[in-house]
């Protein structure tokens, strides 16, 4: 099976065996459609694709039975049906398939909750090879926050909410990109008297290397600051935050609540239950795993949705297209531990060797394949 995860920043591959060995893991620039255009797109992937070839012995021709790809940007179905058309055609796999990528963060979540055995975080799950309440089908809900933010609710029937995810125009806030326009907005008015004094100002301008606000405003206007280097203003927004600065705080905070009423918004359009029912948390903002957006989610989900179930996760889905059991999907999580990719919690991190998020931005500027980064 060839399995990838697409995001806005970077961009996971691999050839996943049946018994769910990984025959080869690697990782580059973000090929989100919205960016690149899908034929761009396709381009991307398919040097990834090659890559993975050769690392498991240089392999050509058809490389997988079937290829599963979760991708940012496959917001509508539509969308999804355009991107599978692109997929097939390239010939990769005999099948082949693309969703939105939240369906991958819904699908690990409930793989480390279906099999607490074998050292995954679990709650209240059926056991292995049952669904939780023993469906006969993957339910639940995702919620992915990275560079943008957006999640998926499916009931033990099938039935789905989703939402658009375009950003401000659709409802949306925050994310790496949104918060990382809230850091500046807050940095620049405090450091120009508009607004209250916050530890973001001289922050900001100390990430960069500037000796004010106003330089990585103008270094932004510039160019010579791009919105990927916005997304890095998270850690220095987490930091602020830990360290008890109250702006930095609220917006951690709100962030908090953003991801929680997706969440619960969504349980609600399709009746689904709130006791009982997993919210698989990924994306890079969440896979961070900060002390305070995680216990602010944690706290919101259980006053809006008593009993639900947060976890935080981080290739399981083509398992499923091909029939493959319990037993296969325990042994891709312990493969991707093995070479450093998964906790023991479920989240994928990248072994050593991979290059960092913005590593691979600042390669890919160079090799003239990075846009703008999307908000999703």
């Amino acid at each position: 099976m060839l399995a990838i995860d697409g995001g806005n920043s970077k961009t996971d591959v691999a050839l996943i065996a049946p018994d769910g060995a990984v025959l080869a893991a690697v990782r580059g620039p973000g090929a989100n459609q919205e960016d690149h255009g899908v034929e761009q797109a396709m381009r991307i992937l398919d040097g990834l694709v090659r890559s993975a070839a050769a690392q498991a012995g240089g392999r050509s021709g058809i490389l997988a039975s079937h290829t599963s790809a979760c991708l940012a940007g496959a917001d509508l179905p539509e969308e999804e049906a355009q991107l599978t058309a692109a997929l097939r055609l390239r010939h990769w796999s005999r099948t082949a398939i693309a969703v939105n990528d939240t369906f991958a963060v819904l699908r690990v979540g409930l793989s480390a909750w279906e099999s607490p055995g074998d050292g995954d975080e679990a709650g209240a799950g059926a056991g292995a090879g049952r669904w939780p309440g023993g469906a006969d089908r993957p339910w639940g809900v995702a919620v992915t926050c990275g560079a943008g933010i957006n999640c998926v609710a499916v009931t033990p029937d099938g039935r789905t909410a989703r939402y658009l995810a375009h950003g401000t125009l659709t409802g949306d806030w925050g994310a790496g990109e949104g918060l990382g326009e809230q850091v500046m907005w807050h940095a620049m008015r405090a450091e120009d008297g508009r607004g209250p004094a916050t530890a973001l100002a001289p922050a900001v301008a100390a990430h960069f290397g500037l000796p004010s606000v106003t330089d990585v405003a103008i270094a932004l206007h510039k160019g010579q600051l791009g919105a990927d280097d916005l997304l890095r203003l998270t850690s220095v927004l987490f930091a602020a935050a830990a360290a008890g600065d109250q702006v930095a705080r609220e917006l951690v905070e709100r962030q908090a609540a953003e991801i929680c009423v997706m969440a619960v918004a969504a349980m609600r359009r399709l009746d689904l239950p709130p006791a009982g029912t997993l919210v698989a948390l990924g994306g890079g903002l969440l896979e961070a795993r900060d002390t305070l957006l995680i216990s602010a989610v944690t706290d919101r989900l259980a006053a809006d949705a008593p009993g639900a179930v947060p976890l935080v996760v981080a290739a399981l889905l083509g398992l499923d297209y091909l029939g493959a059991g319990a037993a296969e999907a325990r042994r891709l999580r312990q493969c991707y531990r093995t070479v450093g990719l998964l906790t023991a919690a479920g989240a994928v991190t990248g072994p050593v060797s991979f290059p960092s998020a913005a590593e691979i931005r600042k390669q890919a500027r160079k090799t003239g394949t990075a846009t703008r980064t999307s908000r999703y």
